[in-house]
């Protein structure tokens, strides 16, 4: 196939995530204000999207309290410089089972299971510009803990965004979440402009390898809107290959902690660095306002 390189590309940060990374470097911000500032300072590096999880402040755990998201958003909203709010929408599905042999009842601890409204509830009170939607259930690294997003589940929850006019951001974690995301824009529960990440490495999703990506790109319907990334020393890589490809491109913390060998990052070097590669290929960097132009965005207050 020939090369079909994006010539203006925009660029996400994922600045904290909700994995277990907040005691492995100083540079994972956990408070509301560590948050913004980090999120500000990679939109001031080149990011024009910036996708924010909110951590309890003491401990640095993920956290789905709805005033973390509201001072969250209203940082970044009264900064100076301007950037597109992407909250996550993937808190509130986790199942953690018991042993191999009484997987049941379940793990207490490690549960969070929520109904669709309160998953999204977050999103109806900050009103970003988009939101993620992780389009399916699959298997992490961890032995007994399922990311659970049922098809009734993603049909509720989408449609809520829709309805909200926040865009939906599809996590395709293996071909087959594109395969059900492509089943929601034919049912109307999507728009048809949609927008996709393609998530690769995350272990038991699609493996880290550029033949898998390649058909999770070649699956991308050709009016839909996609980015990409992989995971620690794959991330920069992968700015190239999806560049390359014809797409856009993730960075930040919550995929990857490490710019060089012994050397912990923070995200808006980061975004410096996934700039650097971009146009040192001979590609655009493009702004926020492009970004909403492209996508239809509308950037609003809260309600």
């Amino acid at each position: 196939m020939p090369l079909a390189m994006n010539t203006e590309v925009f660029v996400t940060c994922a600045v904290t995530g909700s994995g277990g990374t907040q005691d492995r470097s100083p540079h994972v911000p956990r408070s509301t204000e560590e948050i913004a500032n980090s999120a500000i300072d990679a939109a001031k590096a080149g990011a024009a999207i910036v996708h924010c999880h909110v951590r309890e402040p003491d401990t640095g755990k993920p956290s789905r309290r709805l005033e973390l998201y509201r001072e969250v958003t209203q940082r970044i909203r009264e900064a100076e410089v301007d950037v597109v709010l992407n909250l996550t929408a993937g808190m509130g599905g986790d199942m953690v089972f018991g042993s191999s042999e009484k997987p049941l009842p379940l793990n207490e601890a490690g549960t969070d299971m929520i109904g669709a409204a309160a998953r999204v509830e977050h999103v109806a009170q900050c009103l970003p510009e988009i939101c993620t939607l992780d389009c399916g259930t699959m298997n992490f690294a961890e032995a007994d803990y399922v990311m659970t997003n049922t098809p009734g589940m993603l049909r509720a929850m989408g449609e809520m965004m829709t309805g909200l006019g926040v865009k939906p951001e599809i996590e395709a974690f293996d071909t087959g979440h594109l395969w059900l995301a492509k089943n929601l824009v034919e049912e109307g529960v999507l728009d048809d402009d949609a927008l996709v990440q393609l998530c690769m490495g995350v272990p038991w999703g699609a493996p880290n390898d550029l033949n898998t990506f390649m058909a999770m790109v070649n699956a991308v319907p050709d009016n839909w809107t996609w980015s990409a990334f992989s995971l620690g020393r794959s991330q920069m890589p992968y700015v190239a290959a999806s560049v390359l490809a014809g797409g856009n491109v993730r960075v930040g913390l919550e995929d990857n902690l490490w710019l060089g060998k012994g050397q912990l990052a923070t995200n808006a070097q980061l975004v410096e660095r996934a700039v650097s590669i971009i146009e040192n290929l001979g590609a655009k960097v493009i702004g926020p306002q492009e970004v909403r132009d492209r996508l239809k965005l509308t950037k609003r207050a809260p309600k």
